[in-house]
């Protein structure tokens, strides 16, 4: 059955992309599940191996010498609370919607399909790009057990092929972690919590020993005549922001959440023990490395193992270079696991082809989906060093923390009260009446077609007619405003080329219509705690709507900074994946033709009510 005699012109063109699926439209499958068999423990280690990679071997010294000097723990720290407000709005999704797809799937669910292939394509080239960059700096990190990478055997070194710096080392190993992958998921996290350890031992070594020459020697680092702060508060910022994505990782916990054991207890628990595991592990080994040499005098290359070496202690550079190798291996996992799961995500939903949805009966694992990004990424590592790519990794990253903090506030004020489902409604077993009911018909009138011109605005849940549809709409203009006040500010704070009249204006323009609309938001009912399938989810988001607000405003700040050359190169794989779904997706998505459903509570809303606090 379907609404109006213009529903077919809902699912085409341009309103296809406000179409959204029903938050556990993913959950029959005819069997293809994946095999839920992950503790919080797994979720933990999948999240600080993911998370903590070269960066806190190797950008310390960059940041200290050119941002922050000393004072580098307190960047990590700025960084680190910036992280976590974007884990706080993925930890309540992950509880909401415990399904693999990530900030794809809740895009999916809260925004509509265009915004969810936005994401899921950024993603793709996020992992992608991150796992190549990973496997190209483990080679040089493995010769400095051979003396050199003139010292690697014949079929590990780098060659130069025809002007192409060939890495068969990166190759080999992600075709290695590939296979690992596709034995299961539990098998992989057991690899993955192994190297995790190894590589907190080496941590905690560098923090003994070097906590101990530190002391012998009166910590020479922080005796510098320019202080603590010799960059000043800029620098702290700057630093902050250089050190940020170093935090880029745990999103990964969150792609596995169909494998979680108990997703509303462990899902919260793995990514904030992730962050803050990670956060204090980068302010103490930040804090001695620069106590132990001053910031001026660090090797940018490798800040800790020449710290080490100028006291004398060159064996100590063994334990640092496999805490440095076992740190990318697991970085390198981290950035393989998550896409074939975002790429079933994308297959089962319809906007890619269904084989990457296929799921292996005997390890229950997307063997297809893995194969083909170990494939792919081992390719991009022999060929070519993808480090000056770099910052097209955060774009999907940056917004994929974005679009989950949106979603977290339309879940808060307007959670989706219609979605489209597929014509064949039985096979997601929708168990729900499909005629409008009276409340909504005397709300829309006798047409209900029209109620579908704002993505955000629920057609039947009011109980009190026209009053709360009117809240909802506040609610949606607020929202939407706040998104555009988040970049008109972000985009003048960051034009320094822009003369100073119109950019204080913008400012000021952008300032005022994000502090208008949250203050609007602060004083607009939020909907009660949503259930799904009749459990409490484990864990809110606190402090809504300010701190997902300040986690958009943070996110467009970022990157907007990315630089011209990145979204320049970035708005090219955009367009190819906006072809793709204009001529593939748009078409064969299973909600093509799909039936709107009213007041269908996609999330259990029927017994909740607004609330006031």
């Amino acid at each position: 059955m379907q609404r109006g005699g213009r529903n077919g012109d809902y699912h085409s063109g341009f309103r296809c992309l406000i179409r959204r699926k029903k938050a556990d439209s993913n959950d029959n499958q005819g069997g293809q599940q994946l095999a839920r068999t992950l503790t919080a423990f797994d979720l933990i280690a999948i999240g600080i191996g993911s998370t903590i990679g070269a960066g806190v071997y190797i950008l310390v010294g960059t940041v200290a010498r050119e941002y922050t000097g000393p004072a580098i723990a307190i960047s990590f720290l700025i960084a680190g609370i910036a992280a976590g407000l974007s884990a706080f709005c993925y930890a309540e999704l992950a509880c909401r919607c415990p399904s693999a797809g990530s900030a794809y799937h809740y895009s999916y669910i809260c925004v509509g399909e265009g915004v969810a292939w936005l994401i899921g394509w950024s993603m793709i080239l996020e992992f992608t790009l991150g796992g190549a960059a990973v496997a190209r700096g483990i080679s040089p990190n493995v010769a400095l057990f051979f003396g050199g990478m003139d010292k690697l055997p014949a079929f590990l070194g780098r060659l130069n092929i025809y002007g192409t710096v060939v890495d068969p080392c990166a190759a080999i190993l992600v075709l290695l972690v590939t296979g690992l992958l596709c034995t299961g998921i539990k098998e992989s996290s057991l690899v993955q919590a192994t190297v995790t350890t190894i590589n907190i031992v080496a941590l905690v070594f560098i923090l003994i020993a070097g906590g101990i020459v530190g002391f012998r020697t009166g910590w020479k680092g922080y005796q510098i005549s320019s202080g603590y702060f010799p960059f000043g508060i800029n620098g702290i910022l700057s630093g902050s922001a250089a050190v940020f994505f170093s935090y880029v990782g745990f999103d990964a916990v969150t792609s596995t959440a169909e494998e979680v054991k108990n997703p509303n207890r462990d899902m919260p628990l793995g990514i904030g023990m992730s962050v803050a595991t990670c956060c204090i592990f980068y302010m103490l080994v930040s804090s001695v490395v620069v106590g132990l040499v001053p910031y001026n005098e660090l090797d940018p290359d490798t800040p800790i193992s020449s710290a080490f070496a100028s006291y004398g202690m060159g064996w100590a550079v063994y334990i640092i270079s496999t805490g440095t190798v076992t740190s990318l291996c697991a970085a390198l996992m981290g950035a393989i696991l998550p896409q074939p799961r975002i790429l079933m995500a994308m297959a089962r939903d319809g906007l890619l082809p269904s084989f990457l949805s296929h799921i292996n009966k005997r390890t229950q694992v997307p063997v297809k989906g893995t194969i083909l990004t170990g494939i792919f990424i081992a390719a991009l590592s022999f060929l070519m060093d993808v480090s000056e790519l770099a910052g097209m990794v955060s774009v999907g990253t940056l917004l994929g923390f974005t679009a989950v903090a949106v979603s977290v506030l339309i879940l808060r004020y307007v959670p989706p009260g219609e979605v489209s489902v597929p014509s064949t409604v039985s096979e997601y077993d929708v168990s729900v009446s499909l005629p409008l009911s009276t409340e909504t018909q005397d709300i829309y009138g006798e047409n209900p077609e029209d109620s579908v011109r704002h993505p955000l605005i629920d057609k039947g849940v009011s109980q009190n007619g026209s009053s709360e549809l009117l809240r909802r709409r506040i609610a949606s203009w607020s929202i939407a405003l706040v998104c555009i006040g988040a970049l008109v500010l972000s985009s003048a704070a960051s034009a320094k080329d822009l003369h100073s009249i119109p950019r204080y204006t913008c400012c000021t323009i952008g300032g005022a219509l994000l502090l208008c609309c949250l203050t609007a938001l602060t004083f607009i009912k939020q909907y009660d705690d949503i259930q799904i399938s009749g459990q409490t989810i484990g864990f809110k988001c606190p402090y809504v709507p300010f701190l997902p607000v300040v986690c958009i405003l943070i996110n467009t700040y970022l990157l907007i900074n990315l630089g011209a050359s990145t979204w320049t190169r970035v708005s090219v794989w955009l367009l190819a994946g906006a072809l793709l779904y204009l001529f593939y997706g748009r078409k064969h998505s299973l909600l093509s033709g799909a039936i709107l459903v009213p007041s269908a509570d996609p999330f259990n809303t029927s017994a909740a009510h607004p609330r006031t606090d």
